[in-house]
Order: structure tokens, then C-alpha cells, then sequence
């Protein structure tokens, strides 16, 4: 299964969100993302209380753990991203230019998450929804129709700051 594995990674970073973890790895999820072709689901859970118990078939499976140093290979290895709303997260999965499926944690105070996911989702970078609507968003998504998002370019800030600083 190695050599043409469909990948979905998942990733809540360094928080806690047992509700993304334990929906993403529910009977329900796991079906319709094998039903899209996917055969492989990595779950990063964070500082979750809630561990899914890996599956392993012929033809699915799911890992799971809890850190990692570098996610770095996770992400590049997926066909699809299904990450926190945080925005390191958010603009690692973009930068490496994968679909990505945001799931707001609605538990948060002052909920800045929200924002960040819905000016993406406005210029067409990315999906979102919550934990409760992630089977009907994984059921309807289109990844094909998500724009490339723009590669920074820091030359340009680091030339503000010198202006600013009047070193230039």
C-alpha cells in the first residue's frame, strides 16, 4: 500500500482538541474518507486526553500520535490536510501548497480562529468547518476548485523595515 497511498493528515498542533481527534477518527469519518480514496489517516492529537486506537486493514489505516519534532514530512506526504485553525498550522499546510480542510474550535474564548479561517475560505485557500459539520463538509468538498496560496515574500517586509528604520 506504500508506493500509492492516499494520505489524510491531520494535526492540532501543540493544543488541545479532543473534539476534532475524536470526530476525525469516528466510524463515520473514517468510512467516507476511505469511500474519497484516501487510504492512510495520521493523527497528530497534541495534548488531547482523547487517543483513537489505530486501525490497520488491508486496505485502511489510521496512526496516531501524540508529538513529533518536525511535521514537516506529515504534511508534505498528504494528499489532503485536515489541521486546527491555528495560523502556524494553517500557513505551514498552505505553504506546501496541500487541500486543506480547517476545523474551527469553537470552545475558544474571543474566537480569532473564526477570522483567519473565513478571510482564507473567502479568497478561496481552504475549506472550514466545525467538529460537528466536518462529515458533511468531507461529503460535499471540492478540493479541485482551492486556490494556490501566495508564497510570502519577505524581501518585501524586510525592505519596509528598512524604510521605516531609514536604513535605506
Amino acid at each position: 500500500m506504500a508506493g500509492n497511498e492516499k494520505i489524510v493528515f491531520v494535526t492540532v498542533g501543540t493544543t488541545k482538541f479532543d473534539a476534532l481527534v475524536e470526530t476525525v477518527s469516528s466510524k463515520q469519518v473514517l468510512k467516507q474518507l476511505e469511500s474519497l480514496g484516501y487510504t492512510r489517516v495520521i493523527v497528530q492529537y497534541g495534548r488531547g486526553e482523547y487517543e483513537p486506537d489505530p486501525v490497520i486493514t488491508p486496505t485502511f489505516r489510521l496512526d496516531v500520535y501524540r508529538f513529533k519534532d518536525s511535521i514537516a514530512e506529515d504534511i508534505h506526504s498528504a494528499s489532503l490536510i485536515i489541521s486546527h485553525a491555528g495560523a502556524g498550522s494553517v500557513l505551514e499546510s498552505l505553504g506546501a501548497k496541500k487541500p486543506l480542510l480547517v476545523v474551527v474550535n469553537e470552545e475558544l474564548m474571543d474566537n480569532h480562529q473564526i477570522e483567519l479561517a473565513n478571510k482564507l475560505y473567502r479568497d478561496g485557500h481552504l475549506l472550514y468547518c466545525t467538529p460537528s459539520e466536518l462529515l458533511k463538509t468531507l461529503q460535499d468538498m471540492d478540493v479541485s476548485k482551492l486556490k494556490i496560496f501566495p508564497p510570502g515574500q519577505p524581501e518585501k517586509f524586510g525592505a519596509e523595515l528598512d524604510k521605516f528604520f531609514g536604513v535605506s
